[in-house]
């Protein structure tokens, strides 16, 4: 097993995110429009889940290694960062389909409060990304 997270932990509500609170609104379709269709960056699909002792982060990153995965943790928030290169890249080669993602991706997930970040870990296993994140004892 592999850990490597990179904790910047920060759960203090007086400190602002860039300018813009959070509220538990929806994201406006103009919102997501901007951030989304015309991000050049890819955006991992996951599994989130809890146990009775764990939370559970799942997601499948083909082509990489957790060396090369950045993960963080600043107050509520986890980012999974990584670049995936293209194995194959040929100019010569003449694609019918490219379905495949290659490049910079990224993943933004809430934490619940109830959690010991600093005991994270994260295990990398046929492509499959684990992270575990014990539960608070009380």
């Amino acid at each position: 097993m592999i850990n490597k997270l990179k904790i910047k932990e920060d759960r203090s509500p007086a400190k602002a995110t860039a300018g813009k609170e959070k509220n538990n609104e929806p994201e406006q379709a103009s919102e997501i429009l901007e951030k989304g269709i015309f991000d050049p960056e890819g955006e991992l699909v996951v599994d989130v889940f809890e146990t009775n002792s764990n939370f559970v982060v799942l997601t499948a990153i083909a082509g990489i290694q957790i060396k090369d995965i950045d993960i963080s943790v600043e107050k509520d928030m986890m980012v999974i960062k990584g670049n995936r290169q293209d194995p194959h890249l040929d100019p010569e080669k003449k694609y019918f389909y490219r379905e495949c993602y290659w490049g910079p991706f990224s993943r933004k997930i809430v934490l619940p409060e109830n959690i010991e970040v600093q005991k994270a870990t994260a295990q990398m296993d046929k492509g499959l990304l684990t992270i575990m994140i014990p539960k608070s004892e009380n």
